[in-house]
């Protein structure tokens, strides 16, 4: 009989998103997990919110399918289209990358969608794209 099977830490799939994200997309957009308190002051640059959407092991012990959720906002329903553009394809051609402490294998583009936000019935919808992504991960 063997031993117990190893224990492996997958990275944070969205740490390695954000990451990547921030180190590529314009200077002035805000790239991290959760939306800002002030969201109205930063839509000038475009907000990146990037969420694990779900995801489980492929290959136990060597990759995991991840699927992030990436709220794209922006003054204008043109500026969050381009940089949720940009954002999709620097995740595309961070397929068969090491990035920030993992390997992206693989990048699916699931579906991106324009869904405004509607913060409340006194105040405009924020023009918003949803971009949904898998990325297939492994640690390095």
């Amino acid at each position: 009989m063997s031993g117990p099977l190893p224990v492996v830490a997958f990275p944070d799939a969205e740490q390695v998103a954000i990451d990547y994200l921030r180190a590529r997309l314009p200077a002035g957009t805000h790239v991290a997990t959760e939306w800002l308190a002030q969201l109205a002051t930063r839509l000038a640059g475009g907000v990146v919110a990037v969420t694990r959407g779900g995801g489980a092991s492929v290959v136990p012990f060597v990759t995991e399918d991840v699927t992030l959720d990436i709220d794209i906002l922006a003054a204008d329903k043109q500026a969050a289209h381009i940089l949720a553009q940009q954002a999709r394809g620097h995740l595309i051609a961070a397929s068969n990358a090491p990035v920030a402490g993992a390997r992206i294998y693989r990048v699916r583009d699931i579906s991106l969608i324009w869904l405004p936000h509607h913060p409340s019935a006194e105040t405009d919808p924020i023009a918003r794209y949803v971009l949904v992504m898998e990325l297939r991960i492994r640690p390095v």
